[in-house]
């Protein structure tokens, strides 16, 4: 049996992008014993906002909403990164935050879009929502329909040149 992959998704407020990768990974994932969803944070966040109400709306259309109605945002720390074995940010500015501020965790610290091809770019960013109604929530949540099964992929060990 392989080691237990403990999952950690980075957006800024931890109260769309985040949460929304977090609730959906967690159904993708649910039967896999070898993963362990931490959860998500903010580089930003202001601790205990609740979930976004278009990006709940999201995950309950997707039937992905398991405990995240009770979700409070929290920002990134230490020892967050230091339970993690994969993190997940959601922009290139994200992850430079993280690489910056916690250079022992780098190794760790990935774009979500890292493994997936989008008109023909690798390592995009996942568009932030806010403000901008439910299409765009819903634009998001196919971003990581997508990309989250990408994500098993790459920490199954299985990605071979898959966007060449």
């Amino acid at each position: 049996m392989s080691e237990k992959k403990r999952v950690l998704f980075i957006c800024t407020g931890n109260t769309c992008r985040s949460p929304m990768a977090e609730g959906l990974f967690r159904k993708l994932v649910a039967e896999r014993a070898e993963y362990e969803v931490l959860g998500s944070a903010g580089v930003a966040a202001y601790p205990g906002d609740r979930i976004s109400a278009e990006t709940l709306t999201v995950l309950e259309q997707q039937s992905a909403d398991v405990a995240m109605s009770d979700f409070r945002s929290r920002a990134v720390d230490k020892d967050l990164l230091e339970s993690a074995t994969h993190v997940f940010a959601m922009t290139e500015s994200h992850l430079d935050m993280l690489v910056h501020a916690f250079p022992a965790y780098a190794e760790r610290c990935h774009l979500v879009c890292d493994f997936i091809s989008f008109n023909g770019n690798v390592g995009v960013d996942v568009p932030d929502p806010i403000g901008q109604g439910p299409r765009a929530y819903q634009s998001v949540a196919e971003v990581f329909e997508h990309a989250l099964p990408a994500l098993v992929m790459f920490m199954n060990g299985e990605m071979e040149d898959e966007l060449s």
